[in-house]
């Protein structure tokens, strides 16, 4: 319940945008006291966000905190259910454990699990991804397709559009995608996806996305061995970002691909992929489970499988591999 009036009182100062809002009207629109609403903007307080009242004209929210909250990022989101249920959390192992054991509780499609800090991140291949307090976006997301396993993996394909869009938009830097879920900058590495499932043979429960994205590091929050490899929106634009207003924009982009993808399939979600990525028509190297395949990158199949030719013209297709260009 408490959490529905604090839904309802944000998405009433999102859509006031600069207006104020009477405590009379707050009470009104949420159905309790003036005093209750009262109660609420000092929790808001309590939060972070700073909130302007002017005396026979209300409230206003004039700046919001630097932890992201899940009220900050209900601020402003306009989805229909990517993100509305939000579980946060300060610090955790891994944002996938909790993401996995709230899937198997039913949550709805669309829940995000998002933490200012993971002790236990990892990537793919159980390798770990490094996650400092409060200067990145460490968060899984939950859906529940009504589609066939083998387009599971599609799904961390359209995830990386998303995030390049929403990077796009926010900062107006030009990442580029590097297959199958790295996200680069510069030639460096600033998001990881990692897409995991709950399934029985012929059925999907739930699809589990992690995403780690470094948005405020600096060069010396990166340990030395990463330096050289890994880099942040801040290093690479100059300036610090707001991260809910990135995490918004990854909902509002994901969603309408999400969408998209299950009324008309992976096609046009893999025209933007392509249109981002890094590696096609280049030579490359991808490392295997088998063996090492070299050859020149010719872009992804309708089912999102890499296509490598090598040298002597026999095409590859690559399923999982570590990519070297």
């Amino acid at each position: 319940m408490q959490s529905e009036i604090r839904k309802k009182l944000l998405d009433s100062f999102t859509s006031a945008g600069e207006s104020y809002l009477s405590g009379q009207f707050l009470a009104e629109l949420i159905g309790c006291s003036r005093t209750a609403v009262w109660k609420h903007i000092e929790e808001l307080r309590k939060e972070g966000f700073e909130l302007e009242a002017v005396r026979k004209k209300g409230y206003r929210i004039i700046k919001t905190p630097e932890k992201i909250t899940a009220d900050e990022i209900r601020l402003g989101l306009t989805t229909e259910f990517i993100g509305k249920n939000i579980h946060y959390e300060e610090t955790v192992e891994s944002t996938q454990k909790i993401a996995h054991r709230l899937a198997s509780e039913n949550v709805p499609e669309g829940t995000v699990v998002i933490a200012e800090e993971q002790i236990s991140g990892r990537g793919r291949m159980n390798r770990p991804w490094h996650s400092p307090k409060y200067t990145g976006i460490w968060m899984s997301l939950i859906l529940r397709p009504n589609v066939p396993l083998t387009k599971a993996p599609q799904l961390t394909l359209l995830t990386a559009v998303a995030i390049v869009q929403a990077i796009e938009e926010v900062t107006g830097l030009n990442p580029e995608i590097k297959w199958p879920n790295d996200i680069l900058l510069n030639g460096k590495k600033i998001t990881g996806i990692l897409t995991e499932m709950q399934a029985e043979a012929d059925q999907i429960h739930s699809i589990i996305i992690g995403m780690g994205l470094n948005v405020n590091q600096t060069k010396d929050d990166f340990p030395p061995e990463l330096q050289n490899i890994a880099s942040s929106l801040l290093i690479e634009k100059g300036d610090a970002l707001s991260r809910a207003s990135i995490i918004r924009s990854i909902f509002t982009h994901f969603e309408k691909l999400y969408l998209l993808f299950l009324e008309k399939g992976f096609y046009p979600i893999k025209l933007l992929w392509e249109g981002y990525a890094i590696s096609i028509g280049k030579m490359l190297k991808a490392r295997t489970l088998t063996g090492v395949i070299e050859g020149k990158a010719l872009g992804i199949t309708d089912e999102g499988v890499l296509k490598i030719e090598d040298a002597s013209g026999v095409i590859h297709h690559v399923y999982s591999a570590d990519i070297e260009l």
